[in-house]
């Protein structure tokens, strides 16, 4: 194999990789502590508008 393949290889198998965390992290739930944190700055967005 040359060295261009191998260089290419690894290439898609970092690419692969990268794709496949990133899939999992896209499943992972919010955090609660930033769910409080969006529904605090609605809260507050609200209030400015109601003004």
């Amino acid at each position: 194999m040359s060295e261009d393949q191998q260089k290419s290889r690894l290439k898609q198998e970092i690419d692969s990789n990268l794709k496949r965390v990133y899939d999992t992290v896209l499943q992972e739930d919010i955090p609660d502590r930033f769910k409080d944190l969006l529904a605090q700055l609605r809260a507050k967005d609200s209030q400015r508008e109601q003004k």
